[in-house]
């Protein structure tokens, strides 16, 4: 779950990281009222979970009501990378000193926690990985042990950032260490971390995703629900509990498992597609399961062709591929699909999808083949 700037903010104060004063408007009368409860100058900030707001125009200074009320105006309803501006977020503007990055997510192939801290902040970490690796600090951190003062003060200083920084520095981050493991983030990112003249540290920005597995542990979670979805796609796959990601493609993708998923949408990228989707149908691949998955993509109009890649281990073949004919007579589909089937009784699954083709359905046996069939017959 992904949490707009605003969200991601109180979501940060809730675990004492300092954050600029500031509330959520949705018309430009609104904004007004805030801008005047916090104090001029203010920053009218576009809320939309998709970077590029402030070059896109998302992100404007106002010194009073009449150009609070004016970028509002403006902001709101904008259209920035797909995603209609329908709030802004107005607070009280910052003085800047220096801008740094810290985020914490987690390395699943070393399964520690991963920590990066650059004195180059306010652009893309992306960029700064490209240009001056060297520029990014990085820490790794036992999930049993946890960070220490010592090590994040250690950190802080790999990452050369300002000695007037170090001890305000140090302090966030192990608040902001705290809201990513007892928050239950995935992602807890600030971009721009600043130094203000009088030597003050405080997050500018929140980029916040949360884990839906452990949701159960936060009633709390319950407020964020019901707000603007970034992709009605995505939002259709959550009412039906489908792990789901959409893209900018016309390959749809159903796999079961997300580390054959994730190998799916790269594949299809290798041989020259694009994918339209990430969707892991899980363990089980029964027609119910299929009608869901298949109706999700089915609702996306820039799918050409829908590859289902399945290989079974617990789950079986010849279900998957009664599950798949099953939900083709309940569910009119508006692309042919491609199937690969592989792993456990995947003769017998292969042999049902073959009785069935048709130039709406075909079976290839092979990921490599499948996936530049699948393309082919999107006209990628």
């Amino acid at each position: 779950m992904d949490l707009f700037e605003y969200q991601g903010k109180q979501y940060f104060a809730r675990y004492g990281i300092p954050v600029s004063a500031g509330d959520i408007a949705d018309t430009p009368d609104e904004a007004v009222a805030v801008a005047e409860r916090v104090g001029y100058p203010v920053v009218v900030k576009a809320q939309v979970r998709v970077g590029g707001r402030g070059k896109a125009g998302g992100i404007k200074l106002a010194s009073s009501a009449e150009e609070v009320r004016y970028h509002a105006g403006k902001i709101l309803g904008m259209l920035i990378r797909d995603h209609i501006v329908h709030r802004v977020w107005i607070e009280r503007a910052s003085d800047i000193s220096e801008e740094y990055y810290a985020s914490f997510t987690l390395d699943r192939s070393r399964k520690q926690h991963l920590g990066m801290l650059s004195a180059q902040g306010g652009v893309e970490i992306e960029e700064v990985a490209k240009k001056d690796p060297e520029a990014i600090a990085t820490i790794y951190i036992d999930p049993v042990d946890g960070m220490t003062p010592q090590a994040a003060r250690a950190w802080v200083e790999a990452a050369r950032l300002n000695p007037a920084a170090e001890d305000g520095a140090v302090e966030i981050l192990q608040k902001l260490y705290t809201c990513y493991i007892d928050g239950d983030c995935t992602l807890a990112e600030i971009n721009p971390l600043i130094l203000t003249p009088d030597q003050r540290v405080h997050a500018l920005d929140a980029k916040v995703s949360l884990d839906e597995a452990a949701a159960y542990r936060h009633p709390e979670w319950a407020e964020f629900q019901g707000m603007e979805s970034t992709d009605e796609r995505e939002r259709a796959a959550q009412e039906k509990d489908l792990q789901y990601v959409g893209l900018d493609g016309s390959v749809g993708i159903i796999a079961n498992g997300a580390g054959l998923a994730m190998s799916t949408v790269d594949i299809v990228n290798q041989v020259g597609g694009k994918p339209a989707n990430f969707l892991d149908i899980g363990g089980g691949a029964n027609a119910d399961r299929m009608v869901d998955a298949l109706t999700v993509i089915n609702g996306d109009p820039n799918v050409k062709v829908i590859f289902v890649n399945i290989f079974g281990g617990i789950t079986r073949c010849d279900d998957v591929a009664n599950g798949i004919i099953q939900a083709l007579s309940r569910v009119q589909i508006g692309a042919p699909l491609v199937v690969r089937l592989d792993g456990t009784n995947a003769a017998e699954g292969r042999a049902i999808i073959k009785a069935n083709e048709s130039d709406r359905l075909r079976m290839v046996p092979d990921m490599l083949t499948a996936a530049k069939t699948a393309v082919e017959m999107a006209g990628a």
